[in-house]
């Protein structure tokens, strides 16, 4: 479909699960082997729309998320395009033996849809948050992890993964109104990370709607003089190493941030690759969640008072820029 400045504006309002909603009945409406699972969340998972126009092609498997899994796994098997939903949680923890087993182990191509992840439950507090989704699903060989940066982004996973031949976490993170990253057509590989802003002396990497949060910083930052670029770490794995490393070595600074633990996310991966290498050259600078039990509230609140909101990105980035400079100074 057309991308442009006013649809952008539009589906950041709706926010990405009524947008994921709003794309798969398009998707369906041309390919008839789409279906599509909810473990009794359809309206949550934006699907009113979808089910409205093609009750024959939607599953509700109630309370079930294990069994939703399996059942997924079964239709994928009779030719079906599976995408199954529910909050980030219950996907990779509570269904995590189903997904290694039906889906990695046995290589079932089955669209696992993780809604509302990171801090975007907000007020449901812990039991919904999806704080180290990235991690578990991260220790399943075959099973490709996909966060988009926004609700373009999004629209434009949904559609690469419609042929693809592997099982796919899709980690869909914040809310209404959420950041706009993208306003005009690019090209979207899966694997491959983006830069959003081309590379500089100091560099970003971030993942899912935090991206969007990091180009509010860097854009201002840029905007005083400064020589930053922005990664955008779509597809957390396969881990694209050599897209990384670019970046890396050309940075005298590097910032990461992510909407997730800082135990096993993309934080994580940045670092293994930086042992693997051997490189010691690089400031870094990390922004994840802590590994606690985290307070419940707003959504923006939740993300201002974790660092993660670009206001914060951007003290954070100057304050630590400033003191890279003052130290090369003195020195």
């Amino acid at each position: 479909m057309e991308i442009n400045k006013k649809i952008a504006k539009r589906w950041s309002r709706m926010g990405p699960r009524a947008v994921y909603g709003k794309v798969m009945a398009t998707i369906a409406k041309e390919n008839d082997d789409v279906l599509l699972m909810s473990a009794d969340l359809g309206r949550s998972s934006g699907l009113a729309s979808f089910y409205q126009n093609h009750p024959e092609r939607f599953v509700n498997v109630g309370i079930a998320e294990q069994n939703m899994i399996g059942v997924a796994a079964g239709m994928t098997r009779v030719d079906y395009k599976v995408y199954a939903s529910t909050f980030a949680p219950f996907a990779s923890m509570r269904a995590a033996e189903q997904v290694r087993m039906n889906m990695g182990y046995m290589h079932e191509p089955v669209k696992l849809v993780a809604l509302g992840s990171g801090l975007a439950m907000g007020f449901l507090g812990n039991s919904h948050f999806g704080l180290e989704d990235v991690a578990v699903m991260k220790t399943i060989p075959d099973l490709t992890i996909i966060s988009p940066a926004d609700c373009i982004e999004l629209d434009k996973v949904m559609n690469a993964t419609l042929n693809y031949d592997h099982p796919v976490y899709i980690r869909l993170t914040g809310t209404v109104n959420s950041p706009i990253v993208y306003e005009d057509d690019y090209d979207f590989e899966i694997g491959k990370p983006n830069w959003i802003i081309e590379k500089g002396l100091i560099n970003v990497i971030a993942m899912g709607t935090t991206v969007g949060q990091a180009k509010q910083a860097v854009d201002r930052l840029n905007a005083e003089g400064y020589n930053i670029g922005l990664l955008n770490m779509h597809t957390i794995k396969p881990f694209n190493k050599e897209i990384v490393l670019d970046g890396i070595k050309a940075s005298k600074q590097l910032f990461i941030f992510e909407e997730h633990t800082k135990v096993g996310g993309l934080v994580s991966s940045i670092y293994e690759l930086l042992i693997e290498e051997n490189i010691t050259s690089v400031d870094v600078v990390t922004k994840s969640l802590p590994d606690q039990y985290l307070e419940t509230g707003e959504y923006e609140y939740l993300i201002s008072l974790y660092g993660l909101d670009g206001e914060s990105i951007y003290n954070q980035m100057k304050e630590n820029i400033e003191r890279m400079s003052n130290a090369q100074a003195s020195t």
